[in-house]
């Protein structure tokens, strides 16, 4: 199953993004980026085309504007990044192709920490949470709060960045998973490793979000 994408601006700060809905989805994923990276991160697009040949919708934009990029300091800026991600999903909620959809969130890097203090103040928005090669350690507090179904994906190449989501996941006290893949560093470009990404994620999403609402 494959879905056209759609050129579409979040307001209210007119955030450039790519919405893709399949016929029939059953839930929509957004996708926060990370430092700097954008909407076009060649990884999480593969990610979402993945999800939409799964049945999933996908959102991916921008988190900040281009004058904001500039300032290195907000791509660590997590509340910021979290808020952005809060916006997004109330234009989906407003969107006629979305709005019915559960909400999944994807995170990478500095985004997955975005993702998961976004799910921690709408739990009743967020239906699962994926992190992938992410600081969910840049969460804080939010993380005990969460209460989305949450998977942690790390390289086992990986080093720092594991101990880093280990700390995390003994945060978290909503239903939790943390998957290392072997072998795989900080990007996942070894052979298969996204592969293993994309099928940890799919199934994470697909198992969480027909059940949320």
């Amino acid at each position: 199953m494959s879905a056209a994408e759609r050129e579409v601006m979040i307001p209210p700060h007119g955030l450039g993004g790519g919405l893709a809905v399949p016929d029939g989805a059953g839930g929509i994923v957004i996708f926060a980026h990370g430092s700097g990276s954008s909407r076009f991160s060649v990884r999480n697009i593969q990610v979402a085309r993945a999800l939409n040949g799964r049945g999933l919708a996908t959102l991916l934009f921008d988190l900040l504007t281009e004058a904001e990029a500039e300032d290195r300091s907000n791509v660590f800026d997590i509340p910021l990044l979290a808020g952005r991600l809060t916006e997004a999903v109330a234009f989906v909620r407003s969107h006629k192709a979305a709005a019915a959809l559960p909400v999944g969130l994807f995170g990478a890097s500095t985004g997955a920490a975005a993702a998961l203090v976004a799910a921690a103040s709408a739990a009743d928005e967020i239906g699962a949470v994926v992190s992938r090669g992410g600081r969910p350690d840049l969460a804080g507090t939010a993380l005990a709060e969460v209460e989305a179904p949450t998977l942690l994906i790390v390289g086992g190449a990986d080093h720092g960045v594991i101990e880093l989501n280990q700390a995390a996941f003994a945060a978290l006290r909503c239903d939790k998973r943390l998957e290392i893949v072997p072998g795989a560093s900080h990007l996942f470009p070894e052979p298969g490793a996204m592969e293993r990404v994309i099928d940890l994620a799919g199934g994470w999403f697909e198992m969480h979000l027909p059940r949320h609402g």
